[in-house]
């Protein structure tokens, strides 16, 4: 039986694990894909404190580092499902069981999706959620952006780097990103801002995505390589919607000191409801959570 399971390897449930292990107890991280969550997918971070500029896989990385340098246990396996008993908690995965003490949930968040016919056939084909993962596919190509964060601004700044043409696509009139970032798109002569319009279908040539049909006052189809989504995320909290409480939007409810409405049960990082999801209050959650656990299971043996 383990002290702490912690379920997700993104930044939070890495920081939770650092602070869990050097705090002396043993950790179990379960993480269903790559450690280091949707950060690892970010070129160049500049506004974490303490480092000018560096990429996110490489920051993932070097935590990731460091906390296998603590022994503690990391296992690609999805979680399934969680039991909330007296004594102990369950976390059971397509192949075992795993039991502990205490848990911190750090499952993150997925990509909102746009909602329109043929989507899920189209992704791979010239439909992607993540720029710096696919670009380079589409070098020398005409591409286009949907959404209007600092996500889609990134992406639209880093595809014009690569890409022949970019088409930024914006519901509003403006945007919700940073300044400094919207007007270096500003200077770029490949890269054409559309606002007040949403996609309102796919244009399909030979089951690839060949152009986007764009809503505003009236329709007009603008042929594209390439749509990449950048509209939000979702959280990932399908396996404890029966177990915890959820707000309206399913992020997880938790106080100041990460604490779910279960005992023994935490919650750090981009699945639950607060106000600023940046990779800093990540970091914050999962110390804390992990500190809170830690004193948990104190009082317990105590």
């Amino acid at each position: 039986m383990y002290d702490i399971i912690i379920i997700g390897g993104g930044i939070a449930g890495l920081t939770s694990a650092l602070y869990a292990s050097r705090a002396g107890k043993s950790v179990l991280v379960l993480e269903e894909a790559s450690y280091g969550g949707a950060i690892i997918n970010t070129l160049d971070i500049a506004n974490y404190p303490g480092i000018s500029h560096i990429s996110g896989y490489e920051l993932a990385t070097n935590l990731y580092e460091q906390v296998k340098e603590l022994k503690v246990s990391i296992v690609n396996e999805k979680a399934l499902k969680i039991k909330n008993m007296r004594n102990k908690k369950q976390v059971i995965t397509k192949n075992n069981v795993y039991e502990g003490k205490a848990i911190i949930l750090a499952t993150g968040r997925n990509n909102r999706k746009l909602g329109l016919l043929h989507e899920d056939e189209l992704i791979g084909k010239g439909l992607s959620y993540c720029a710096t993962c696919d670009g380079a596919f589409y070098r020398g190509k005409v591409v286009s952006v949907v959404g209007g964060g600092n996500t889609a601004l990134e992406d639209a700044l880093y595809l014009s780097t690569i890409a022949k043409e970019v088409y930024l696509i914006h519901r509003r009139d403006t945007f919700r990103g940073d300044d400094i970032t919207i007007n270096l798109l500003k200077k770029k002569d490949n890269v054409h801002f559309i606002f007040n319009s949403t996609i309102s279908k796919f244009k399909i040539t030979d089951h690839r995505l060949s152009g986007i049909v764009i809503k505003n006052s009236q329709e007009e189809t603008i042929l594209v390589d390439a749509l990449f989504v950048a509209i939000g995320r979702e959280p990932k909290n399908e396996i404890v919607k029966n177990l915890v409480k959820l707000d309206d939007n399913g992020y997880i409810i938790i106080n100041q000191k990460c604490h779910t409405n279960i005992k023994g049960i935490f919650a750090a990082g981009d699945n639950c409801r607060k106000s600023l999801y940046q990779l800093v209050t990540a970091t914050s959650d999962g110390a804390i959570a992990a500190e809170e656990a830690v004193l948990y299971l104190n009082k317990k043996k105590g």
